[in-house]
């Protein structure tokens, strides 16, 4: 009897243990999960703004010189 009362404590020592190791863990990982997910979204604003700078050099070549890429220059139609 004294043996089933001694294992009855441990569990429930144990499952009270777990639950404040789980209430202090989900607080833990919503509190770091903030400034990690500032930090991804400062790259892929940075990862943007490379590409839109990149997509807009291009098509400043492009415009700048459409005989040397083999497109044909727009007609004065006035004439």
């Amino acid at each position: 009897m004294v043996l089933l009362i001694f294992l009855l404590g441990a569990l429930i020592g144990v499952l009270a243990g777990g639950a404040v190791c789980v209430c202090y863990l989900r607080q833990e990982v919503a509190g770091d999960i903030g400034p990690r997910l500032r930090h991804l979204r400062l790259q892929f604003d940075n990862l943007e703004t490379a590409i839109n700078l990149a997509l807009v050099t291009r098509n400043a070549e492009v415009i700048s010189r459409p005989a040397q890429l083999g497109i044909d220059q727009p007609r004065d139609r006035t004439r």
